[in-house]
């Protein structure tokens, strides 16, 4: 009887537990959408659920009285809404907020703005990424002509970008400019990459819209960085028909510190003479280079990093004369380059210093002959060296969620030319100053806005570049980019004598949709770019021979040159749809037009085409441990003139003489890597067989025409070769690197 008592009481009690538990209910919501797995709990309790599909949630509770309702999920803000529990269910709603930080933050992208952050950036390309690109040769400069706004200029060294020349990119270190970053050349072949790609553990290309942070560069910039620490102490080389380099990098046992030294020695000629050749070169390019670095990690978690290289390279090209008093041209080169890079940076308190340094000091010596029945008539020499110090300092601080950063830049410039009998020095001090902020709204709506403002001992003038760029985030995959600003750049010193100039200017205008989804991306931009005070050499004047002087002598120069560049850009990767291919398609439109240098009016640049499309596939085959890489390039012909100047009165003007389009550019590459150390576990070396063959179908391109004295003969500018093809093998003891070759994760 005492038991079953015992049983009524417990059962009295629990249908009193029961009956006296209420039900909280509602929804969850951000915006108009509902809210899934969103946490609701009563505070300082275990009573609560989690929302569902339709972002509705319901529990049990018994609790009484005044209570907390706490409603917490990923990328939202907490919220807390007071309730009283008297015995009644009840029904609570919530409005949630986005949790606004740095990772969710949509990122601004147009023109590629953002450059901070290798994972953020819009376009970037891995180490690994340019050397399996078909027809790149493993140089970053040619590998970014696969991307769209690049232009297809063989005759020139530089990026040409969005109809603007090649001097009109600069190219940073580190955040330091680097002043010389091709080769020395010979009219009509461009000048080399001057840097071994794998000194880069990534890059960061800026088609336009670029933070206030970078200066002097009308159309672009291109940002490198370099290696913190390698992973282990190695030793690689490669070996060519053409080339043979060592490397050699040593890391402490701590891990915190490293120095490494390598050298190379390249010569064209034995593929010279396996190969038909267009240029006539009586001597082959041939260069050596040697450079060294060290790296070091701070106890603050910073870095100090320093570089440092020489290199030298000649050559010598023939030609036949067009000119009837000559059988024979003739120019031949001798460059030497040194280049030095220090970099540091680290964290003070709530502040982070960017602190650096480079120098460069180039010579180049040309010797021009016209030669008649084998024996030199006439010979110019062209002499110049120059030395360059550019010194940056930025600092960076985080204010809540945004970012603010501030710096200073000084560039110096001295320049010694001597042409024949004309001697011409050149010298500038542009000092910068700039400043500028990363501003995150909502997760869905950023902006960067700065200023740059720099100053020209040699133009004796100052100028203010405003700039604000726009994200928003459209939905979870798409994103939206507007960026404007205002850029400036001195004329080329080679052409400057003396005179009144002004900065050259241009004005961008970019908009950007973007997508981004796993394994694929999609990326259209449309850009509008304005010039001003664009360089000119009008006219001419005779002051003692009757001929028009050459450059170097008395040009009537002035800065009312301009012009503009619109277009559009389409940019597809796929890395999914395929099973282990990665492609990539591109294509540009441009329609440009400038009033600059010796143009007597308003031309399409001869440098510009108005369609471009490229398309890049690779494969990695693990069975036959092969990767195969494929690449091609078409754009439409590009206009050329003849420019030369005729006597009106007592003054020349610069008048077309001859002017055309040329045959469309085209050229399929392929390349094809053998690693045999894939599936060797613990391979302690890494060897890679390379086979490149460069316009595979022999299209015999054209880059532009030479013209006779009269204009009456030309000549076709050329590859040096039709079809390139490259064997090689390169070794790497000390570190593994198959899974980075398959992966293609370096």
């Amino acid at each position: 009887m005492t038991q079953l008592r015992i049983l009524l009481l417990l059962a009295f009690l629990i249908s009193i537990s029961v009956w006296s538990q209420i039900t909280v209910s509602g929804q969850v919501r951000f915006k108009n959408k509902a809210l899934k797995d969103i946490n609701v709990t009563l505070k300082d309790t275990y009573d609560g659920a989690t929302t569902d599909d339709k972002g509705n949630y319901s529990f049990s509770t018994a609790e009484s009285g005044g209570k907390i309702l706490v409603f917490s999920g990923a990328d939202y803000e907490e919220v807390e809404i007071p309730v009283k529990l008297e015995g009644k269910n009840i029904f609570v709603a919530a409005l949630l907020k986005a949790q606004i930080n740095e990772i969710n933050a949509v990122v601004i992208t147009a023109g590629s703005i953002e450059a901070s952050d290798k994972k953020r950036a819009a376009t970037l390309l891995t180490p690994l990424d340019i050397y399996t690109t078909a027809g790149a040769n493993g140089q970053i400069s040619t590998a970014l002509g696969y991307l769209p706004g690049v232009q297809k200029v063989g005759e020139s060294e530089g990026l040409f970008v969005r109809g603007g020349t090649g001097t009109e990119t600069k190219i940073f270190m580190d955040g330091n400019l680097i002043n010389k970053y091709f080769t020395n050349s010979v009219p009509g072949i461009a000048g080399q990459d001057r840097f071994n790609t794998s000194l880069f553990k990534g890059n960061i290309f800026s088609s336009g819209g670029y933070s206030a942070v970078y200066g002097q560069a009308l159309s672009s910039v291109l940002i490198l960085e370099s290696v913190d620490l390698p992973d282990t102490t190695s030793f690689d080389f490669g070996v060519s028909p053409i080339f043979i380099s060592g490397n050699y990098q040593k890391l402490n046992r701590p891990k915190t510190a490293s120095w490494g030294v390598a050298g190379s020695y390249s010569n064209l000629g034995l593929m010279g003479n396996l190969l038909n050749f267009n240029t006539d070169f009586g001597k082959f390019p041939r260069g050596y280079g040697f450079d060294g670095n060290f790296r070091i990690r701070t106890k603050k978690g910073g870095f100090i990093k320093y570089y440092g290289s020489v290199d030298e390279n000649e050559m010598s090209v023939g030609s036949k004369s067009l000119e009837e008093n000559y059988d024979r041209n003739q120019v031949g080169l001798t460059g030497k380059n040194t280049f030095h890079n220090l970099s540091y940076r680290e964290k003070f308190g709530e502040y982070l210093v960017n602190l650096g340094t480079s120098y460069s000091y180039n010579t180049s010596n040309l010797d021009f002959a016209n030669i008649k029945d084998g024996v030199e008539i006439y010979c110019t020499k062209i002499s110049s060296s120059s030395n360059y110090i550019n010194a940056k300092l930025v600092v960076e601080r985080k204010v809540g969620i945004n970012t603010v950063r501030a710096g200073f830049e000084a560039n110096n410039s001295d320049e010694d030319m001597n042409y024949g009998a004309v001697q011409k020095n050149y010298k500038d001090l542009i000092t910068s100053a700039f400043a500028e902020a990363d501003l995150i709204f909502t997760n869905d709506l950023s902006a960067k806005i700065g200023a740059r403002t720099e100053h020209s001992s040699y133009l004796g003038r100052w100028n203010l570049s405003p700039r604000v760029a726009l994200a928003y985030r459209i939905s979870k995959e798409w994103t939206s980019s507007l960026a404007y600003g205002i850029f400036y750049q001195n004329p080329e010193s080679k052409y400057l004598i003396g005179g009144n100039f002004d900065f050259q200017r241009a004005d961008h205008y970019i908009f950007q949709v973007q997508k981004n989804s796993d394994g694929r991306s999609l990326r259209f931009e449309a850009f509008y770019k304005t010039y001003s005070q664009l360089f000119k050499t009008a006219s001419y004047t005779d002051d003692i021979s009757g001929a028009p002087n050459n450059q170097y002598s008395h040009f009537a120069q002035n800065s009312s040159g301009g012009g503009f560049a619109k277009g559009i850009e389409l940019f597809w990767r796929d890395k999914k749809t395929f099973k282990d291919i990665d492609y990539w398609l591109t294509y540009s439109y441009l329609d440009s037009k400038r009033d600059f240098l010796n143009y007597p009016l308003s031309l399409a640049p001869s440098f510009a085409s108005k369609h471009t499309l490229n398309a890049v596939a690779k494969k990695f085959i693990l069975d036959w441990k092969t990767g195969f890489n494929l690449s091609y390039t078409y754009s439409k012909g590009r206009p050329y003139y003849d420019i030369a100047a005729k006597k009106e009165g007592e003054i020349f003007v610069n008048e077309i003489r001859d002017s055309g389009r040329l045959k469309d550019y085209s050229g399929l590459n392929f390349s094809v890597n053998y690693v045999p150390s894939v599936g060797k576990k613990d391979a302690k070396s890494f060897t890679v067989f390379v086979l490149s063959i460069n316009n595979i179908l022999g299209n015999k391109n054209i880059y532009g025409y030479n013209y006779s004295a009269n204009g009456e003969a030309r000549s076709a500018i050329r590859p040096p070769v039709n079809t390139f093809v490259f064997v090689g093998v390169f070794v790497s003891f000390g570190v593994d690197k198959t899974n980075d070759a398959i992966n293609n994760n370096l």
